[in-house]
């Protein structure tokens, strides 16, 4: 639409007829969005007339004029609609159909112009100053007073099955919450109540509303909603309302954080005095070991009167034994000393926040935990307290708290591709309550298990921030919160440890890294000449081989089978000469009780002569194809064997030595392979002399396989192909890196001395059977 066409849209929009103004607003809603369009409509009266049209209309005429005003709020323009008189009355009448107008398209305009009156900062594309109140989330008080049902409804709108009205009422709660925290101007918006777990009233103290406020919507149903969300499969349509609100739970639980316990504030002083109460001091005691019996205290008013329950004898007895003083109160329940609020200096009012939250939904566990814990004695109890704040700073940092919000979205808008959606959101901060209880009982688990004491605290926070960082961060976004519960509870403590050696070992690569790789190269070089060395003396020993019979299907070969059986030697000795210049071997009609030397070798190969070395050697259990399957099967070879007392043994692998024809020495002929005559491996295109195979070895087993195929190749200076081998190399390779780690002094690794590094313990008192734990 044209500007020239201004004039007349407004006399339309102006009309008493439904019909002429339907169609005019209709219009205006695709062509407000233009800033020239819009700065000639404001200009000409046209607010007023919206303004009236919002006011007085239903139907599609009043959902196109709320579309029109929220498009005109969206190129930051038309807010001095909301100023003037009349100003409170349009914001209650936006309010008012939120709460009671059923119809999708008017509800989508109407949170979309809430979320732009809350979210909208005073001086931002308007001139002169602003009323206070007419922005943010003091605009809503009138109205919402007047509907006090209007946040319930909100919320309910998560679970619309459109998608955008959706986005458009978590904006709106967005913007409620973002105003509320930064502003603290949540005061008289929401009814009387706890926050979390009852201890977080007032936020800490000192007039924080918002804290009430964020109750008030959690109680409404809130946090579920949302990770419902958050696991749906609509992810993609609400990925900026949900990267926010993730980011606002993230300044929430920052917020709660700084505030300091400060035993002056009555709300943090009822806190404490709730963990006290709720781990039922009052037991009978004999000898030091908890009885089991429980004296039920009366609940107390806050004026210290007893209730109902309790009678006036009860009342007596209760306030005599709370003014005797129990010089360990607050350490039996895991703090280290006597003054508790000094131990929340980390986690702050977030870490009371999750202990009284976990006491007061688990309250006859923690009480006997607590009696549990007594009969152990003092240095291997586990520090409830302590541990509870542990496991809170654990998903603090995990959850990457302290990381703005902000970086979340321009991850989002960087990686917009829908297959990193993993990486972004996470539904599991939404269940922190929930989390912090599972993190909580595995810490007790870890401790049972290990057999821990104090002194090894932090190992044992260590060993469940490994855990949760394995669980919860490699949980997926749609797996659901009691699956994460089960495994944290399931998963093996062995390894666990495990998997912490693996990280310290990636940790102690990125600080030494260069010098580590430098280091490995080295010992590579020296396991891998070691190795080459036990390969060859394992030639230089000698072993025995079985040697399969072949057989030829052709007519000859058949009248000669029984002269064949009868020259048969199923036997082969291989062994390298002293100077490794020459392998001797000879065959043998049975395996003899010792190796034969040398001289009753009778063929030998010089080893500058062998041109390649192939075989099939595979890992053990593995099926290998064998050379000749008929040759390895047949009667003659297996009935000869066993004639002659030799082991009968299934050839699965083999090992042949290749040279060229003219390179054979005298007396040393091209061996017949499994059934195959002398037919060349390779020959040159250029009539050049063919490879052939002078010798075949078949090992008894795989060891020996590796060990004779790896040792003629390091022979010929060629590098060994088994994993066997390879796997020693590594071994040995290993081995001598943490032999030299050893001579890394501690005061090596941090800057300046560390006391007590280097100092040797005494041996004073030991025998042989003793162990230094460093």
């Amino acid at each position: 639409m044209d500007q020239a066409d201004i004039p007349a849209l407004l006399s339309r929009l102006a009309s008493d007829e439904d019909a002429a103004r339907k169609m005019a607003v209709f219009k205006l809603q695709s062509s407000i969005n233009d800033p020239a369009f819009a700065d000639v409509f404001i200009s000409s009266g046209g607010l007023v007339i919206l303004r009236r049209l919002i006011m007085t209309t239903g139907g599609n005429t009043l959902a196109y004029s709320l579309q029109s005003l929220s498009r005109l709020l969206e190129v930051d323009m038309g807010w001095d609609i909301f100023e003037g008189v009349g100003a409170g009355e349009l914001v209650e009448r936006v309010v008012e159909l939120v709460v009671t107008n059923p119809l999708v398209n008017i509800l989508r305009g109407a949170m979309s112009i809430l979320v732009g009156v809350v979210g909208h900062q005073p001086g931002q594309g308007q001139k002169g100053g602003v009323v206070p109140g007419t922005f943010g989330f003091r605009a809503l008080k009138p109205a919402v007073a007047v509907y006090p049902q209007f946040f319930e409804l909100v919320i309910q709108q998560l679970q619309s099955a459109d998608h955008a009205l959706c986005a458009n009422a978590l904006g709106l709660i967005n913007a409620l919450v973002r105003d509320a925290v930064v502003n603290d101007v949540a005061s008289g918006m929401v009814a009387a109540g706890g926050a979390k777990g009852g201890t977080a009233a007032g936020g800490g103290g000192g007039g924080e509303d918002w804290s009430k406020f964020i109750k008030r919507l959690q109680d409404l149903g809130l946090i579920k909603a949302v990770y419902n969300l958050l696991q749906s499969s609509s992810l993609q349509d609400l990925a900026h309302p949900l990267l926010e609100f993730q980011g606002l739970t993230k300044v929430l639980l920052r917020k709660w954080r700084e505030v300091r316990v400060d035993l002056e504030r009555p709300e943090h002083r009822r806190a404490l005095k709730g963990l006290h109460l709720a781990s039922a001091p009052d037991r009978r005691h004999v000898n030091g070991v908890a009885g089991g019996v429980v004296v039920p205290i009366p609940p107390q008013q806050e004026d210290g009167t007893a209730g109902q329950s309790g009678t006036a004898t009860t009342t007596t007895t209760t306030r005599k034994t709370s003014r005797k003083h129990n010089p360990e109160k607050w350490r039996r329940l895991g703090f280290e000393t006597e003054s508790p609020a000094a131990e929340f200096e980390t986690a702050g009012f977030l870490g009371m926040m999750d202990l009284t939250d976990y006491v007061r939904k688990n309250e006859d566990g923690f009480q006997k935990l607590l009696l549990e814990q007594s009969t152990h004695p003092l240095n291997e109890r586990c520090p409830v307290a302590r541990a509870s704040l542990a496991v809170t700073m654990i998903l603090y940092d995990h959850f990457e708290v302290d990381k703005s919000d902000l970086e979340d979205i321009r991850g989002y808008l960087a990686l917009n591709d829908g297959k990193n959606n993993d990486r972004l959101f996470k539904p599991l901060l939404l269940q922190w309550s929930r989390l912090h209880t599972a993190g909580l009982h595995a810490f007790f688990r870890m401790w049972k298990a290990t057999g821990a004491q104090r002194e090894d605290f932090d190992k044992v926070a260590e060993l469940v921030r490994i855990l949760i960082e394995q669980v919860a961060g490699q949980a997926s976004r749609t797996k659901d919160v009691l699956e994460v519960e089960d495994d944290l509870q399931e998963y093996d403590a062995g390894r666990l440890r495990e998997l912490q050696m693996e990280l310290l070992e990636l940790s102690f690569e990125d600080q030494w890294g260069t010098h580590l790789f430098q280091v490995r190269e080295e010992l590579k070089h020296e396991a891998l000449s070691f190795v080459k060395e036990q390969r060859i003396r394992c030639l230089l020993q000698g072993s025995w081989f079985t040697k399969p019979m072949s057989r030829n299907n052709n007519a000859h070969s058949r009248e000669n089978s029984y002269q064949k059986r009868r020259l048969y030697q199923p036997w082969r000795y291989a062994k390298l000469s002293h100077n490794r210049r020459y392998l001797h071997y000879a065959d043998f009609p049975e395996r003899l009780a010792y190796d034969p030397g040398l001289e009753a070798l009778t063929e030998k190969i010089d080893l500058s002569t062998i041109s390649s070395v192939v075989s099939n050697v595979s890992a053990p259990n593995e099926t290998e194809p064998v050379a000749d399957p008929d040759a390895a099967d047949s009667p003659a070879a297996n009935s000869t064997a066993s004639r002659h007392g030799a082991q009968v043994h299934k050839p699965t692998t083999k090992i042949t030595i290749y040279s060229f024809v003219e390179d054979i020495p005298g007396g040393s002929k091209p061996e017949s392979v499994a059934g195959n005559s002398t037919s060349a491996v390779a020959a040159t295109s250029n009539g050049e002399p063919k490879e052939q195979p002078i010798l075949t070895l078949f090992p008894l087993n795989h060891s020996l396989a590796s060990e004779w195929l790896d040792g003629l190749l390091m022979l010929l200076n060629q590098t060994p192909i088994t994993a066997e081998t390879n796997k020693l190399v590594t071994l040995v390779s290993e081995y001598g890196l943490k032999i030299r780690l050893l001579n890394v002094r501690l005061e090596q690794m941090y800057a300046g001395p560390v006391p007590g590094a280097g100092v040797v313990p005494s041996r004073e008192g030991l025998d042989e059977d003793y162990f230094y734990e460093i």
